[in-house]
């Protein structure tokens, strides 16, 4: 009885602080729900949609001389295969045809071998541009290069010498030639290789009469490949799905016994996709481990703001008889009905913001990721409220006498961190690491020998941690000492706002140093969190469009391949609608000694129109500066840091490179060495040039413009929907736009898709500078109003009482929103310079949302505002009604 009339009383009269705790606690709860879910959500999201993305999982390729049919019943019985088909690669010296008076004949080729339903078991292979998807179908560079259409004839001159003559049924294109054609078998250190621009898909049945008959010409054989799908039953996360898909093919392969050997795909895939995740936990450290110790330690404080007041309970209740274990009981009732309250609260909030702000799509209201963290949360806000309520308490009601219960104990000495300076040696210490990081230009993916390994250094996550930690006790050292030997002037500050009660509220203020430093500390650290969270992902949403536009040119891309992008086609894209610019740039091979590197020839005077020009592409950091130098030195070439190393250039060196000509065959040309290009449009990451286009064109008497780099002033996929709508069906020319290549996977940090992380952590990050702000500094002043109760009945007057009020909420703002500001602006800076190594390219300064900042900002002053006008309304009532309610 005395446990249900006690909590009874609770509720009718400290329902307010009550509910402000388990408000609290909720945050918590629904802060790790959701961070939790969303990471595993993120990862379960990458193994699906890389899995989803490889049309074939496995490439079994049956080694010469073997039984072909054994292989094939092998493959049928391995657990986990869905679907399979049998294929064949042959190869073809050359491709003719005769069109009208002239004769084109085309380099080396293949021929692929497919049944007739193996487009529709593997989408996404084979797309029909042209005539009919059945027969014999040509690659449409092929048919590009031999000038033909459905209906025309051509011949395959396969390497034994045979003269096969082919009837064109359609045109095709290959979306995923890369991995059709991989070599399969090939150690990893082998690198990747071309793409055959030459090849003509025939049934498997005469593909089988030219390479697999018994008897034909050795030199024409073939080989036989099985294309294999897996069941999508795989493990949510991607390094698990990853082993599990690599174990099966070595499984496969040790039952092959040496007669045959696994392309796995959808390892490759999935290796990727788990790089991918590892990016994903780090930032999940950087970025949602500060909020959720922030809101542990807000809720911590919250829970033990109402110490003074237990203490003074538990000394009433110990008068009137009560026990240590009724005392214990009710203590511990307190921590439950908090716990509930904010439990269920922060299971309903993280619901809804579930779906709302992962743009979750599931039957019911939640799902199983969401109650498996949800639980972990649950468990975190009961053992949050027994830490800040029910330890306390017992703690008091074990040890303090009746008297030292019923009175504030006061601290003699200053904290042990405060005595140690432990707030410089942290700040030192993330000093030191940061500096030992950025030195050594830290990496997460490595590249030896051109096999990528994933290398984590965990201690670089303690550089914004320690200036986190160190931050949060520097400031409440500043705060302390601020009070207590700076109230002169503090009290100069306050005085337009005190008048002349100034030397009154600063010694008051400096007797409650302690409860207001507290305050000033978690203003500080949330607007800090608001800071680092909102600058860091703008900064690194701004760098994946970045990234995106690297990897794709511009907004829009046109590649006309070998044959290049016309004069008309250049003046028709230039003339739609929603394009602003229009650049042309060559693409070709040239020779650096023996090496083959990519050139790419531009106008540098007018590049800048079409694609940004980052002052990150270039040494120096000038972009200007080295564009500048370019356009002033026709034969000059900018090269690759790589190349510069490799070859000891010296800025002016003459570089002699062998570019192509009309005659296909390579010729020397001159150029002379004007600079260091780090990153370019896409080029490739290792070596490449960047030379001017008008010189390219002149000395190889080839003036075609490979590529079309477009800037477009409306939506870019919607201007490389109306180029495409341009194009001849047959014709070589891919179009791609930025929209597609940000939703696609990239090679760098900007691969994970911050978008449902930004939208919880700049939404936590508003309520915990809410609470922070509003809810403890008003339950600070409700723990003081027995002072000013006093206030009151000593004649002081309302205006009197309020500037006390709004002096603190003062000091605490301003103080807060200063130090705050600062550590965050550090913080984020830290972050950023940190994971430099990881952008690509790294970005030029911090991006400041400064809506959001101001946003969070007018809220956590709205609260303060509140707060403060709730604790001048709350020292309005009679004070002897206040103290008999103390």
């Amino acid at each position: 009885m005395l446990t249900v009339a006690w909590m009874a009383g609770l509720i009718r009269r400290r329902w307010a602080r009550l509910l402000g705790v388990a408000a609290v606690v909720a945050l918590v709860v629904a802060q790790v729900a959701l961070l939790g879910a969303f990471v595993m959500h993120s990862n379960a999201r990458m193994t699906t949609v890389a899995a989803r993305s490889v049309p074939v999982d496995w490439q079994v390729q049956v080694e010469p001389n073997s039984d072909v049919g054994a292989a094939r019943r092998i493959v049928a019985t391995t657990p986990g295969v869905v679907r399979f088909r049998e294929t064949g690669y042959g190869d073809v010296a050359s491709f003719s045809a005769t069109t009208g008076a002239s004769v084109q004949v085309t380099g080396a080729g293949k021929m692929l071998g497919l049944p007739t339903d193996y487009a529709h078991a593997f989408p996404g292979e084979v797309r029909t541009l042209s005539g009919s998807g059945r027969g014999i179908l040509l690659f449409q560079q092929t048919a590009a290069n031999l000038h033909v259409a459905p209906g025309d004839a051509i011949v395959a001159h396969l390497p034994s010498g045979r003269n096969v003559p082919l009837h064109v049924d359609g045109i095709v294109d290959l979306p995923q030639a890369d991995s059709l054609f991989q070599t399969v078998g090939a150690p990893p250190s082998a690198g990747a290789t071309a793409p055959p621009d030459n090849v003509a898909v025939v049934p498997l049945q005469l593909w089988e009469t030219l390479y697999a008959s018994p008897g034909g010409n050795a030199r024409d054989a073939g080989k036989t490949q099985f294309h294999v799908n897996l069941s999508r039953n795989l493990p949510s996360s991607p390094a698990d799905a990853f082993a599990e898909v690599i174990a099966r093919a070595h499984n496969l392969e040790a039952r092959l016994a040496g007669t045959g050997a696994v392309g796995d795909n959808l390892a490759a895939m999935l290796d990727a996709a788990r790089t991918d995740a590892l990016y994903s936990e780090l930032l999940f450290l950087f970025l949602g481990l500060p909020g959720v110790l922030l809101a542990w330690l807000l809720a911590i404080i919250a829970g033990s703001s109402g110490r003074g007041r237990r203490r003074r309970e538990q000394a009433i209740l110990r008068i009137r008889g009560a026990s240590l274990r009724q005392i214990a009981g009710l203590s511990i009732a307190e921590s439950l009905l908090v716990s509930v309250l904010g439990i269920a609260l922060g299971v309903l909030a993280s619901a809804v913001v579930y779906r709302v702000a992962l743009g979750a799509r599931t039957s019911g209201l939640v799902d199983s990721t969401l109650l498996l963290w949800t639980a972990v949360g649950a468990l975190s806000g009961l053992v949050l409220s027994g830490a800040a309520v029910a330890m306390p308490a017992l703690r008091d009601a074990r040890l303090l006498t009746v008297r030292a219960s019923s009175i504030e104990t006061k601290r003699a000495q200053s904290p042990l961190w405060e005595r140690l300076y432990l707030d410089v040696v942290l700040l030192l210490a993330s000093g030191l690491v940061f500096w030992q990081s950025t030195k050594d230009a830290y990496q997460v993916v490595l590249v030896p020998e051109g096999v990528p390994t994933i290398s984590v250094n965990y201690l670089t996550l303690l550089g914004p941690f320690l200036l986190w930690a160190g931050f949060a006790l520097f400031a409440w050292r500043l705060a302390d000492k601020a009070l207590l030997f700076g109230r002169h002037i503090v009290g100069a500050i306050l005085r337009p706002l005190t008048k002349t009660l100034s030397g009154v509220a600063a010694a008051s203020m400096a007797r409650q140093r302690r409860l207001l430093s507290r305050g000033l500390v978690l203003i500080a650290l949330s607007i800090a969190f608001a800071f680092s969270v909102a600058i860091f992902n703008t900064t690194y949403m701004n760098q994946a469009r970045v990234d995106a536009q690297l990897t794709n040119g511009a907004d829009v891309a046109v590649n006309g391949g070998r044959t290049g992008v016309s004069h008309a086609l250049q003046s028709r894209v230039g003339a739609l609608p929603g394009v602003s610019a229009v650049q042309p740039m060559q693409h070709r091979l040239a020779y650096v000694g023996t090496d083959l590197q990519d050139l790419y020839g531009i106008d540098p005077t007018t590049i800048g129109n079409a694609t940004p020009m980052s002052d990150a592409f270039f040494q120096g950091g000038n972009a200007t500066a080295v564009l500048g130098r370019l356009a002033a030195t026709p034969d000059g070439v900018l090269v690759s840091e790589e190349t510069v190393k490799d070859f000891q250039l010296q800025q002016g060196d003459a570089i002699r490179l062998r570019l192509q000509g009309p005659d296909h065959a390579y010729h020397v040309v001159p150029f002379r060495y004007v600079g260091v290009a780090r990153e370019f449009p896409t080029a490739p990451h290792d070596s490449f040039l960047v030379a001017n286009r008008d010189y390219v064109a002149r000395k190889t008497g080839i003036s075609a413009a490979e590529t079309l780099l477009v800037r477009t002033s409306t939506s870019p996929r919607e201007v490389a929907i109306r180029i495409r709508g341009m194009l001849d069906p047959a014709s070589p020319v891919v179009v791609k736009d930025l929209d597609t290549e940000l939703r696609a996977t990239l090679s760098s940090l900007t691969a994970v898709d911050l978008t449902g992380l930004t939208r919880l952590e700049l939404f936590f990050a508003v309520l915990i500078a809410a609470a922070s702000s509003g809810l403890i500094l008003w339950l600070g002043f409700v723990e003081r109003k027995r002072s000013f109760a006093i206030l009151h009945a000593l004649g002081a007057r309302r205006d009197q009482v309020a500037s006390f009020v709004w002096a603190e909420a003062l000091y605490s703002a301003l103080g807060g929103a200063v130090l705050g500001a600062m550590a965050g602006w550090l913080q984020s800076y830290m972050l950023v310079k940190v994971l430099t190594g990881v952008f690509d390219p790294p970005p030029e300064s911090l991006s400041v949302p400064t809506g959001y900042l101001s946003l969070a900002a007018a809220t956590a002053g709205l609260s303060i505002a509140v707060a403060a006008w709730m604790a001048v309304r709350a020292a309005q009532r009679p004070a002897v009604e206040v103290i008999r309610d103390l």
